[in-house]
């Protein structure tokens, strides 16, 4: 089932078949776990003609696995994509996507309002790439165009932003995108491909980790990034890893080899081959049963978090709720736009007391469970200025929207009732 069978068959459908066909030696219908190293060559001129990139198959699983490949092809055909790859976490699809776009001394745009941990890799860890990062409040589109330099090779941003419910106007940045020569790079791993279509708006490359939403349980760590095919990496000199000779296969030029799927296999055949960040076959398994059930999750996800948000909003020791799909969120808007079926399952709240009082409301919970983690069935919860944002400094955690009052919320799929009663005596215990 590839990307031409997006319009013949919808969502749900292609959620459980895409990528996955009977295992031909055993007639065995769930994909099986290939937990294997290596593959068998025909003879030595298959050999050959596989490491030449003459021949497509397998070879070594830190590039290739028939497990993984199932994953990737499910993914990018979800996500309405040419091809994908699949890696070991969110944070190494986010360098697998910039891998074949950077040199030393470029640099790239971001969104001021992402992930705690993906600010610190953006700002502190690239930086011993000479990987530049310039973060800017996207909310004024205007503010990326005024950042960009001749050096600029990217904008990244998240469609729907963790852990504020910010979401980005991708129509927008994608027009900026387009002007400068460069890709739109879109984190889709709150809003999944089936709350936001990402590419459908502009992005060029979409950037998920897998481990939330996708793999829907907490079992399984794993990071993906799918390419539109519809990016022209040859249009200038901008993009040498893709349309210059590469040297590491006799001169071949990625762009001018395998057009559309330039972008996929560089980052299996270099990316993949050199950082070796590859998707273990268990976790791929794994997050190819999560995503059979996505579309049901997060209804329910959505529909419970609205729930809880407005809860919330009417509570007397809650200071404000940041959730796009209530009417008082300045992007309920764009929500109604970009993310029509739900505004998803993620959102902060700002308790009456601050720092000391976001602890205590986290501590008292007794249902929900406090960790480090998003997209899960079961209602997390975290107070991220002491967590996932500590490593900021203070007016990166308030522009983040990780300010000292913060909470955030993943809602699970829970009986409603139960999960508002938790908050509501964590809320009051708390006061206490």
């Amino acid at each position: 089932m590839t990307k031409d069978n997006k319009e013949r068959f919808g969502f749900e459908t292609r959620m459980i078949h895409a990528g996955s066909q009977p295992e031909p030696v055993t007639g065995a219908r769930q994909t099986p776990i290939f937990q294997n190293t290596s593959y068998v060559f025909h003879d030595t001129d298959h050999a050959a003609s596989l490491f030449n990139l003459q021949t497509f198959g397998f070879i070594y699983s830190r590039l290739t696995n028939p497990t993984v490949a199932a994953l990737e092809e499910r993914i990018a055909n979800l996500e309405g994509g040419r091809g994908a790859t699949a890696c070991a976490s969110g944070h190494a699809a986010q360098i697998l996507a910039l891998f074949p776009l950077m040199d030393p001394g470029d640099d790239f745009i971001a969104s001021n309002r992402l992930y705690g941990g993906s600010i610190t890799q953006f700002g502190k860890t690239f930086k011993k790439f000479d990987w530049r990062c310039t973060f800017v409040d996207v909310d004024q589109a205007e503010n990326v165009r005024k950042a960009l330099t001749p050096k600029t090779k990217a904008i990244f941003v998240e469609s729907l932003a963790n852990p504020g419910g910010v979401i980005s106007d991708l129509e927008a940045l994608s027009a900026i995108a387009r002007e400068a020569g460069i890709p739109l790079i879109v984190d889709n791993t709150m809003a999944t491909p089936y709350l936001c279509p990402a590419f459908e708006w502009g992005a060029d490359l979409i950037v998920h980790s897998t481990t939330k939403f996708l793999s829907g349980n907490g079992t399984s760590t794993g990071g993906c990034v799918v390419d539109s095919g519809t990016f022209d990496w040859a249009a200038s000199d901008k993009f040498p890893s893709l349309s210059a000779p590469e040297p590491a296969y006799h001169g071949l030029r990625f762009a001018e080899s395998f057009g559309d799927m330039a972008y996929t296999l560089h980052s299996h055949a270099v990316a993949l081959r050199d950082l070796g960040a590859t998707m273990a076959p268990m976790n791929a398994f794994q997050t190819l049963l999560g995503i059979e059930t996505l579309s049901l999750r997060m209804e329910r996800h959505c529909a419970n978090a609205l729930a809880v948000a407005r809860f919330l909003e009417s509570h007397d020791l809650v200071e404000w709720v940041s959730h796009a799909g209530l009417e008082s969120s300045p992007y309920h808007a764009l929500a109604n736009k970009y993310l029509p079926k739900g505004a998803g399952a993620v959102f902060t709240f700002g308790v009456k007391g601050g720092y000391e009082m976001g602890i205590k409301v986290v501590e008292a919970c007794e249902l929900f469970s406090h960790l480090a983690n998003i997209g899960d069935t079961r209602s997390l919860i975290l107070h991220p200025a002491s967590t996932t944002h500590r490593q900021l400094s203070e007016d990166q955690r308030i522009a983040a929207g990780a300010g000292p009052d913060v909470i955030r919320l993943s809602i699970g799929l829970e009986t409603l009732d139960d999960i508002t009663a938790d908050l509501d005596q964590a809320l009051t215990r708390a006061a206490e």
